[in-house]
């Protein structure tokens, strides 16, 4: 505490070799990246835009989220003790080998001379990806060759971390008289995310013709991995305009999916990053078990998606209580191969689902003349405890080998709780936060 009150005495002067940002600047970015004929091309089959031309009708939305901030209960902290000959790192890193690189070429010392001890971790969701704390932790204690701990503030945290890259996506499709789709189309132009599309994964390999571009747009902002990268916002995107492409094609949201699946089983275009096989079983077990449109009075919404090589379908319910819309049940099947700890298993589903509606709905981060705001919970809204709605958890027992399974819940989340409002009261979301 004394410490903290003898900084708030210091005067401290900063330059800038950038214009500094605001969400203005951002703004103008995406649009400049949504009219660019230098995009990357991420992927073309068939011909897009005659397909596209002859369409009976066509849909298209554009979607769009803020930079967030990882937000984990413990402020970034490090302890270093530079010695002659010797360095003690302790301190929680989700990354201890390359805080121990990155420490030995800081110092110029030999790596072997560093030891790196990992403490308990009060949630890193990606942040802890970053090292940047632990840098600072052993760039002083070298400085004044004393043993340092560093620790940040919340305000330090979320004032000058690292973030989710901001993103937007333009979407397009097109379907004949029958309802098929036969034209998809979509750019992703990102604030420091590299390439913000996923292009051979779902609905590519069951269209014909398909396009995908994406423009990655230089900011100062300091962005990096956030749980679920590049997918936690494109998941709700994708899923969300499906949903509307459903509505316009007259067809069931989950037939819809099933019917593009059959597709690629039989015919696939293309190249695909996933089973069709499996796509489709997580599909038909979350109809089953969530009796899919089969409870009167209740509003619900569908999305299904694919991302560190597990499948997650997801039914989200909605009813409205005086006159608001009320999430109260999420219904998950998982298929992450073999499940070796089920408790474990069904922890990660929830949890996910809780951080993919919080931040869907409330999460954001403004910034004005490159400073960021807000800077703590009393204004950064976060979702609490009685608003998170009753969350069954299953998993397809298939013998398969593990894969992810504390990100892939969360990307469908999003989309199934934005189509059960939509469903519940007629209104689309395009933006995040909902709220």
């Amino acid at each position: 505490y004394e410490i903290m009150q003898a900084r708030q005495n210091l005067t401290c002067s900063y330059g800038s070799e950038a214009p500094l940002e605001g969400n203005d600047t951002h703004q103008a970015w995406f649009d400049a990246g949504m009219k660019s004929d230098k995009a990357t091309l991420q992927r073309k089959d068939g011909d897009f835009a005659k397909a596209i031309s002859e369409a009976t009708k066509v849909i298209e939305a554009t979607y769009e989220c803020p930079f967030i901030s990882h937000s984990p209960m413990e402020p970034m902290n490090f302890f270093a003790d530079v010695k002659p000959g010797s360095v003690l790192l302790a301190g929680p890193t989700q990354v201890p080998q390359p805080a121990q690189k990155a420490v030995a070429t800081l110092l110029g010392v030999p790596e072997n001379t560093i030891q790196v001890e990992l403490t308990k971790m009060g949630g890193g969701f990606g942040r802890r990806l970053s090292n940047d704390f632990a840098l600072e932790a052993a760039e002083l204690s070298s400085i004044i060759k004393k043993p340092v701990l560093v620790m940040w503030t919340r305000e330090d945290d979320m004032g000058g971390g690292t973030y989710r890259p901001a993103v937007r996506y333009d979407f397009k499709a097109g379907i004949d008289a029958k309802g098929n789709i036969t034209a998809f189309y979509l750019r992703g132009v990102g604030l420091n995310a590299g390439n913000s599309t996923r292009q051979d994964n779902f609905p590519v390999g069951a269209i014909d013709h398909v396009l995908i571009e994406s423009v990655d747009q230089k900011s100062a902002v300091t962005t990096g991995p956030w749980r679920a990268p590049i997918t936690n916002f494109l998941g709700f995107a994708e899923q969300a305009f499906l949903d509307e492409v459903a509505e316009a094609a007259g067809k069931d949201p989950i037939q819809m999916r099933l019917d593009l699946l059959a597709r690629v089983k039989l015919n696939p275009v293309g190249k695909i990053t996933y089973e069709p096989d499996r796509f489709a079983e997580v599909i038909k077990q979350v109809a089953e078990k969530s009796q899919w449109k089969k409870k009167p009075g209740v509003h619900q919404g569908f999305s299904v998606y694919y991302s560190h090589f597990s499948y997650v379908a997801q039914v989200a319910e909605v009813q409205v209580k005086n006159g608001k819309a009320q999430v109260t049940q999420v219904t998950a099947v998982t298929d992450c191969g073999e499940v070796i700890n089920l408790s474990g298993a069904e922890n990660q589903v929830k949890g996910a689902i809780i951080d993919g509606m919080g931040h869907a709905m409330f999460a954001k981060l403004n910034f004005q003349a490159g400073v960021t705001s807000p800077t703590n919970f009393n204004a950064y809204r976060m979702i609490r405890g009685n608003e998170v709605p009753k969350i069954d958890a299953y998993f397809v027992d298939n013998g398969i080998s593990p894969t992810g399974l504390g990100e892939p819940a969360l990307p469908p989340t999003g989309g199934s709780i934005a189509n059960a409002i939509y469903a519940a009261t007629k209104k689309r979301f395009y933006k995040q936060p909902f709220y």
